[in-house]
This record gives structure tokens, sequence and C-alpha cells, in this order.
């Protein structure tokens, strides 16, 4: 069992010039997404798992690979994330569960060598939902230079019955970051990582 892919289509950006001034380095986004058929798509299916089993593999592979070409290579990859949006005749659920599993996300991880989770959407829309991919540092969750959300979209897909799986990369941080990161925040409020509200 495989997916059945229709499309695979990718983006990349690089920013020059960001709130009228010129980039030190060029901020480099981009992506690589899958457009394949739903096999879940306008019936309710209980056990989800034997495709995630076969797809996630295959398409967590494939959109790594794609990934790895546009940075040359997963060292240069500074942020990360994923996206699965749903056609009108699939659920939230079968977006989630292409993206939402270690067979997939896995493939991607190691080969940039991150220890973050993937940051996410899940989603179900019509062709031309845009494809929304929040980033974040590969090894350190809490360094906001490198909360970036990339976005594009596919005019044809997803069809009712399709899935978008995407994976996004990221080589640097925002060009002129400037907030400061979380550490410096809870140092200021006197709390800590694990306990970020105090709660």
């Amino acid at each position: 069992m495989t997916p059945e892919i229709r499309k695979l289509v990718t983006y990349d950006e690089t920013v020059l010039i960001e709130g009228f001034r010129k980039a030190a380095v060029p901020w480099r986004m981009f992506a690589a997404a899958a457009v394949i058929k739903n096999p879940w798509a306008g019936r309710f299916v209980e056990d989800l798992k034997p495709e995630i089993k076969a797809f996630g593999p295959v398409l967590g592979e494939m959109l790594t690979q794609k990934i790895l070409a546009f940075a040359g290579g997963g060292e240069a990859i500074e942020a990360y994330g994923k996206a699965g949006i749903a056609g009108l005749d699939g659920e939230v659920e079968h977006a989630s569960a292409l993206i939402h599993t270690l067979r997939f996300g896995n493939f991607y991880r190691e080969a940039v060598g991150a220890k973050s989770y993937l940051s996410f959407t899940n989603t179900r829309g019509p062709a031309a939902t845009p494809v929304v991919i929040p980033m974040m540092d590969k090894n350190d969750p809490g360094r906001r230079s490198h909360y970036l959300t990339l976005q594009f979209a596919i005019a044809d897909a997803p069809r009712d019955g399709e899935l978008v799986i995407a994976l996004g990369g990221a080589t640097t941080g925002r060009p002129h970051h400037r907030i400061g990161d979380r550490y410096q925040d809870l140092k200021d409020l006197g709390h800590d990582v694990d306990n970020p509200a105090a709660v």
C-alpha cells in the first residue's frame, strides 16, 4: 500500500529587504508538499493505522529529501515545521494522521539533527486553502528569532478527496529580530521553563 500522489509542489522564498532594511544574510524559507488521494475520504474509518504506517514513511522521506535539496543539506536548516490539509470530503483527523506520526516526522528530524518538536497546522478546506507552516528553531523552542510562518497556496489542491501534506524549513531566523527570547521573560517574571505561567 502506497500513497497515490497526484502532484508535488515546492515553494522557495528569499527575502533581501525586511522592514525597510537590507538583511545582513538573506532570509530564506522553503517548503515541499505532496498532494495525495485521501484513503479515508467520504466515510468514517475507525482504524487509521494501516495507512499511517504505510504512507508516513514514504511521504516523510520524499518531502525531507526535497527540503534537503533546497537547503543544501540538513545542517543548513535552522527552523522547521509541518502542515496537513484535508479536502472537504475528509476530516481534520485525516490531515493530522499523516503528520502526527514519528513515521513521518522522524525522517526530517534525523536529517537535520533536530531535538525540538515540529510545529504544525492541521486544517480542512477547499482548493487554494493556504498551506500555513509555523516553524521554530530545530533545537531551541524558546528562540523567538526563529518563530516563523511560511504560507503559500496550491490553486487546485486539495480537491475534496485529497490531502496536502507539507514540510517547511528556513536557513535563518527573522533578519532584524529584536524581541528577545522566552528565557529573558521567564527570568524577569521569576518563572521557570517547566511552568512558565506559574500555575
